[in-house]
């Protein structure tokens, strides 16, 4: 839990009660712990040392700014994938040089965003992408950086939607193909090959995906040099898995082990993009129980947070673990196991507000018995939680607190309804 813990039957964030916060801020609420979020880089950095790599945080696992300051402030880059994660970046304390620029489907307007900071790589992903790059910077004098996104065709390693690196998904030239891409942009004016870049999905819990990957990157290296391209950097990505249920997250020194290898044999510059990693377990969602009702031989508790707040669960049948701010007596303070059935506990729907059945955090999950005003605290949801959030069923979006020791500040207010019509009242 890092440092989330429960002192005297409460949780704590950092030396924070969080029923202060709930209290001060109002709920929905994502808390985050600052020093969670530097021991996780800090981890990272030192289990890849010996490479010396770039670690470029990757900013739409969480895209507030001030958490972006932070990672900047402690020594690191930015994977963005949008010409809005890299104005954030940008604005966060970021610079060209220390920014790997994805996405699949990067427009011209984009492009050239990316030349005019001088990012350091673009990740390509398509053979029509390198040449329209290639013909917009050379339009402009420039010559474009590239780091060729291959698809080393692994097996399935995660959860369908979130798996990148099998056959027949829109990322990436395929392994099969890559090199007749770069064959074809050998000299060409704009563009110069100088990396290999692969994302195998996220989250993965196992180091051979990594060393498979990696394995096949180096071969593909080697052929893209002895075609004359100096490549210089291998980008393995992110994607390391953090603890959502018990404790099956890896350490970073586990990765290291398998990529470090294939980094010496390339002769490459390392660059990796973690983000759930840095954030995930540095941050999680307050929400308050307004009403509980049984139908249908279920028992629900309806509280406040909603679909909007944390899409995860409907959407990638993701587990986070949920347990009350302050548990009764009659319970652990905190189980070793959130999914097994114990006493002073019962089934459990754990649903929201917004007008969709799909609308729920957890499902016959035990827990004790709530009532109106009671805390829950969703854990895990420091990346791929508010950056997910909408405003469905006009509901404003939640407020961003960030603590640090006994000290907190608001790191992003909670939405007006104002907020919601703002941008159809200024046309």
């Amino acid at each position: 839990m890092g440092h989330f813990q429960y002192r005297d039957r409460a949780l704590y964030c950092e030396d924070v009660p969080a029923a202060d916060l709930a209290a001060r801020y109002g709920t929905p609420l994502y808390v985050y712990s600052q020093s969670t979020l530097v021991d996780n880089l800090k981890r990272l950095q030192e289990a890849f040392a010996a490479a010396e790599p770039i670690i470029c945080f990757s900013i739409k696992s969480n895209f507030n700014t001030h958490i972006a300051h932070l990672m900047a402030q402690h020594g690191a880059g930015f994977d963005v994938t949008s010409g809005g994660e890299l104005f954030r970046a940008l604005r966060a304390g970021g610079t060209g040089d220390r920014i790997v620029f994805a996405g699949v489907a990067k427009t011209d307007a984009e492009l050239n965003y990316g030349l005019d900071v001088g990012v350091r790589l673009f990740n390509v992903e398509s053979e029509a992408e390198l040449h329209r790059l290639a013909d917009i910077a050379a339009s402009r004098g420039q010559t474009a950086r590239v780091a060729l996104r291959v698809n080393p065709s692994l097996p399935p390693k995660t959860h369908v939607k979130t798996d990148t690196s099998v056959r027949g998904t829109k990322f990436g030239l395929d392994i099969e193909t890559i090199l007749d891409a770069a064959r074809e942009v050998l000299g060409k004016p704009g563009v110069a090959i100088a990396g290999l870049h692969m994302h195998l999905g996220s989250p993965i819990l196992d180091t051979k995906p990594y060393a498979d990957g990696a394995a096949r990157g180096v071969q593909v290296i080697a052929e893209l040099r002895r075609q004359g391209h100096p490549i210089e950097y291998l980008n393995m990505g992110g994607g390391f898995g953090i603890s959502y249920r018990k404790h099956e997250e890896l350490p970073p020194s586990a990765f290291a082990a398998v990529i470090l290898p294939a980094v010496r044999d390339s002769g490459c510059k390392l660059i990796l993009e973690p983000g759930r990693f840095i954030a995930g377990n540095a941050g999680v969602l307050l929400s308050r129980v307004i009403y509980t009702k049984d139908s249908g031989g279920r028992h629900f508790v309806c509280q406040d947070a909603g679909m909007n707040d944390l899409i995860r669960p409907t959407l990638y049948d993701a587990f986070h673990r949920i347990w009350p701010v302050t548990p009764p007596a009659d319970v652990p303070t905190w189980p070793d196991d959130c999914e097994a059935e114990m006493p002073g506990t019962r089934a459990t729907d754990v649903v929201g507000p917004v007008c969709e059945t799909g609308d729920f955090f957890a499902k016959d999950r035990y827990l004790p018995e709530l009532s109106r005003d009671d805390l829950l605290a969703v854990f895990s949801t420091g990346a791929y939680g508010m950056v997910m959030s909408s405003n469905y069923n006009s509901r404003p979006r939640a407020a961003e607190v960030m603590v640090h020791g006994r000290e907190h500040r608001l790191i992003r207010r909670r939405e007006t309804y104002e907020d919601l019509i703002r941008c159809e009242i200024e046309v």
